[in-house]
C-alpha cells in the first residue's frame, strides 16, 4: 500500500484497497468500480464490510469535493442508498490500486 494525501476515487480501477485512518476510527474501503464501494470500520454503522457509495471528501465549512477522499478532509459515504456517513477529519490514508488493471501479471 502507498500513502497518499488525496486521491481521486474515480481513477482506481475495481477491486483497489483504500485504508484510511480518521481521528477516531479505521475504514477499509474496496472499490467495486465507478462511486460504487465495500466498506467497514464504524462499529454500529458498518463492523463487517458492506455495501455503500462513496461520495466525496468535505471540509470543515461542509463542502463536499465529490469523488476525492483525502487527508484532513472528512469522508462521506451513503450506506443503504439513503443513510449518509460524514467521518472524522483522514488522518492517514493508503492506497493499493488492483493489480487486474494496472497491467501487473
Amino acid at each position: 500500500m502507498i500513502s497518499a494525501e488525496f486521491v481521486e476515487f474515480s481513477s482506481l480501477p475495481p477491486g483497489s484497497l483504500l485504508d484510511i485512518e480518521t481521528k477516531n476510527r479505521q475504514y477499509h474501503i474496496e472499490c467495486l468500480g465507478g462511486v460504487a464501494i465495500r466498506i467497514s470500520g464504524h462499529p454500529e454503522y458498518c463492523p463487517t464490510p458492506v455495501p455503500g457509495t462513496l461520495q466525496g471528501a468535505a471540509d470543515k465549512h461542509g463542502f463536499t469535493e465529490p469523488g476525492l477522499v483525502g487527508k484532513g478532509k472528512y469522508l462521506q459515504f451513503l450506506l443503504d442508498d439513503h443513510r449518509p456517513v460524514t467521518t472524522s477529519r483522514v488522518v492517514h490514508l493508503r492506497v493499493k490500486r488492483s493489480r487486474a488493471s494496472s497491467g501487473i501479471q
